[in-house]
Parts: C-alpha cells; structure tokens; sequence
C-alpha cells in the first residue's frame, strides 16, 4: 500500500480506530487542545442520531432558520432530525474551533471549481478551518482540517442497489468489483462510493463531476493526484470515507461526539473524550 493511501482497521465495538499507517496524535488534557487546526492533522467526529426520547431534547435553537425550515421539509421524520443533529453538531464544533458562538458561524460557498459560481465547497467566514459534513442511515461525520477536505458516509446499499449503482463507477473500478460476491461486493462497493463522493466534496464540484471520471479503486497509485484517501471505520452498517488535499496527514483522529452535545445547551463547554490512535 503506498502513501498516496491510508486505510484504517475495522475498529473495536463503539471504538473508533485508526490503524497504525498514520501517527498516533498524543492523547490531550481537557481542554480547546482538542480543537485545534494544525497542519497534516485530520480531526474527523462521528455523530449518531438521536433516539427514542433524545430525539425530544435536540437542541436546534442555534440552527439559522434556513436549517431549520431543510430539517423540518424532508418527508421522513427521521432524515429531518439527523440533519438537524448533524448541522447542531456542525455548529458547536466549528464554534469551537474558531472561538465563535455557534449561531453566530456564517456559511459560504467557494467558487465552483469548473463555472466560478457561487456554489462550490461549503466555507465559513473567514475561510478556515476547512471542513465538510456527510450524514446517512442514522450517522453523521464532520472533517475538520487545515487543507481542504471532503467526507462521506453511506449506509452500506442492498446487492440490488449496487448492481444498479455500480454502472457509474469508473471502469476500473467496476472491473475490481466484478470480482467480489455478496457482502464483500456490498463493502467493496461502500469502500470506492464513500471515497468517490469525498474527493468529489473535497474538491469542490460534488456529483456535478461525471462519477465514472476518476478510479478510487484498491490501486492508490492511480488514485487523483494530490489527494490522499482515509477509509474511516464506523458502524457495521455503514461506509466512511475522508479525502485530504495533499500529502498523507501525520495524524487522523476519530472520535465519536456524546450524545448530551446535540441536547445540552451550552454544550461547546463540555469535554470530549480523545480515543487514542493506535501506532504500529
């Protein structure tokens, strides 16, 4: 495996895990160390759904009200609220990272990479840290980084689904595929998809770039250039990835947000605790 691609090993249950092919961070005291932008670190947050009577206590009074009429739209109940968790989830974080109130964070659009339109790669203002948000099937992720980044998460598809899906992978890509069979095929699937739609986030044209353009398969040498591929452990259910311009980050860390982050208010003030990254 070259250094144009990290993978990270399946993680033990509710432990996320980065594998030994990326630097362990050191492990922080309490504190804002834990939301700090530092070039080649990668700070990735996973956030569930909130359940049963959780759902109630979402706070989404920092959401602007552009969020909270998107949250309230979407025909199934349970898509609105893990939007809404994801986009407090989003808020509090970067707040944190910036030092801003949440309700205050402003979103904008970069320049589309291939019109120059105002509806590229979502930015706050100022334009840093960077960052992206991905959510599916009852999960969210959020990538925090001093480059550009792109994350995606997907409940892993049904085998008719990928049959079907598959047609729009690169050719590479559906040649690798070919060769798997029932839920390696799923997982395979799941693996290129998530990588694909991250690049694609992270370089800013989303799915407006034809999906059969650029090879995401097991070859990282083919992979875009300038760009570096992080497979992110989760859930059983679910395919993660993260795209990250540049060469491979020193450090990657994986943490799962607590449940009282979407429900307390006030809760940029609480602690989150770091799960040590493994080195090899």
């Amino acid at each position: 495996m070259t250094g144009a691609h990290r993978a990270v090993s399946a993680p033990p249950p509710c432990e996320p895990a980065v594998s030994g092919a990326v630097t362990a961070l050191p492990r922080t005291a309490p504190g804002d160390q834990e939301f700090t932008v530092a070039e080649g670190r990668v700070d990735l947050w996973l956030i569930r759904s909130p359940e049963g009577p959780d759902s109630a206590l979402l706070d989404t009074s920092e959401l602007d009200p552009a969020e909270q009429h998107r949250a309230a739209s979407f025909v199934r109940p349970a898509d609105g609220l893990l939007y809404a968790a994801a986009h407090v989830a989003l808020r509090r974080l970067l707040g944190r990272y910036t030092g801003t109130p949440p309700q205050d964070v402003r979103f904008v659009r970069e320049p589309c990479p291939g019109c120059g339109g105002a509806h590229g790669r979502p930015a706050i203002a100022p334009r840093t840290p960077h960052f992206s948000l991905s959510h599916s099937g009852g999960l969210a992720m959020v990538g925090v980084a001093a480059v550009p980044v792109g994350v995606d998460v997907e409940k892993l598809p049904r085998e008719e689904t990928v049959e079907i899906c598959s047609r729009a992978l690169h050719p590479g890509e559906r040649g690798e595929l070919a060769e798997t069979r029932g839920a390696e095929r799923t997982a395979r699937f799941g693996q290129i998809w998530t990588r694909k739609e991250a690049f694609l986030k992270g370089i800013g044209t989303g799915l407006s770039r034809p999906s059969t353009e650029d090879y995401l398969g097991a070859d990282a040498r083919l992979h875009p250039h300038g760009w570096t591929m992080v497979d992110i452990p989760c859930d059983p259910t679910h395919s993660a990835a993260a795209a990250v311009k540049g060469p491979p980050p020193v450090a990657v860390t994986v943490r799962r947000l607590p449940g009282r982050w979407l429900t307390a208010p006030g809760a940029t003030d609480l602690t989150v605790r770091e799960t040590p990254v493994p080195a090899c």
